[in-house]
């Protein structure tokens, strides 16, 4: 067992650990959040609803996942039933549910808040009515006046503080002390009906669960007709589709997906560099072409063959006047010595005295000292400058 491996135990149970201690601490934290989520089963979810509406509605419901625009868009439905509960709902959609009810349907909408526009057109202004921590809500029609709900944790205490005279109310909220305010109203509108009730809470788990409040909810769906209700329950499906969903809500399968995130970014943190053999540096091939050059001139020097030395000169000169200015070297003549003074510009005295040396150069029986090395040298390079 090596090192790492060591401490990648080590860092692993020590994280056991913490999180053990955390859970055998950790108190049941509920959570009060007014989500109207059909798929949360926290007191103001509705779970409790979404299972029972099936029966509660004789088997004529259909849930519809996308807007009202888009399932209208594609479907020509004929007079029916439209329930919106605590929903965000654009505008388009807007319209189409009221083309739908103007066309005869009727339309059950419980939100605690309407845009103005759409409630102008219906006949109501919504606004804080109430500020109890306690509301009843009863409705109007005495057949009903059994069935009432208390709401004794956080009730909007949203209602109507305006309607217009064609407006029915079907429901109040009733306080001590005050006068009754109206939360539940029936409106016409075309050839069908707008229910609209201000307080979604009687529909969510924690007072559906208590004994004799479903009482209340069957009475309120009650005015709807018996025939297919669409509930569009799009904004509150959204977060049910995130795959995550079932493993973050649930507490066990959360820790233990943290943990593997946590494991999975130690595992990167102590194996960021590449485990690989050194390579070794590898040095470029160096060109030693003037160390070469020098190494040979000073072999000559060293020998003190100067002839030599002039002659090869002489053949390197006479090659570059061949290939760059075009001259035949054949015959070092007076007529080489004028080619080459037009060509090259040079005075022609400095083109005849290299032309002696280059000669001296190449007769095999010339003596040569180490002055016409240098004089020849220096006028040669000089001419090809």
């Amino acid at each position: 067992m090596n090192k790492t491996f060591k401490i990648y135990a080590l860092i692993f149970i020590i994280i056991m650990v913490i999180l053990a201690l955390l859970e055998v601490n950790k108190k049941e934290v509920v959570d009060w959040r007014k989500n109207f989520d059909v798929n949360e089963k926290s007191p103001f979810g509705l779970f409790v609803f979404n299972r029972e509406a099936k029966d509660l509605f004789k088997n004529n419901l259909k849930k519809i996942d996308v807007t009202a625009y888009d399932y209208y868009d594609e479907n020509k439905k004929k007079p029916h039933n439209i329930l919106v509960i605590e929903s965000e709902i654009d505008n388009e959609s807007w319209n189409d549910i009221l083309d739908q009810v103007t066309n005869g349907s009727d339309a059950m909408l419980i939100m605690a808040k309407m845009p103005k526009e759409i409630s102008d057109r219906i006949g109501f202004y919504d606004s804080q009515i109430s500020f109890e921590e306690t509301n009843v809500l009863k409705l109007t029609d005495k057949k009903y006046q059994n069935d009432f709900i208390k709401l004794d944790k956080f009730p909007s205490g949203r209602g109507f503080s305006y309607i217009k005279p064609n407006v029915q109310i079907l429901g109040k909220t009733v306080e001590k002390g005050n006068d009754d305010q109206a939360n539940f109203i029936k409106a016409k509108f075309g050839k069908g009906n707008i229910y609209v009730h201000c307080e979604p809470l009687f529909l969510t788990n924690y007072y559906l669960l208590k004994s004799g409040n479903t009482k209340y909810a069957q009475d309120v769906f009650s005015y709807l007709n018996d025939r297919e209700t669409l509930w569009f329950v799009e904004a509150n499906t959204k977060e049910s589709r995130f795959f995550m969903r079932f493993i973050l809500g649930n507490p066990a399968l959360k820790y233990a997906w943290w943990l593997l995130l946590a494991g999975l970014l130690l595992f990167i943190f102590f194996n960021a560099k590449r485990k690989q053999r050194i390579v070794p540096i590898i040095e470029p091939l160096k060109n030693t072409s003037v160390d070469f050059v020098k190494s040979i001139g000073n072999l000559y020097l060293k020998e003190g063959d100067f002839h030599d030395m002039m002659a090869k000169k002489a053949q390197y000169f006479l090659n570059k006047v061949r290939l760059d200015l075009l001259i035949d070297t054949q015959n070092l003549d007076e007529q080489f010595a004028k080619k080459l003074q037009l060509k090259t510009g040079k005075n022609i005295e400095i083109i005849e005295e290299s032309i002696a040396l280059i000669k001296k150069a190449q007769d095999p029986y010339a003596s040569v000292m180490k002055e016409d090395l240098a004089r020849m040298n220096k006028l040669l390079d000089s001419i090809l400058k």
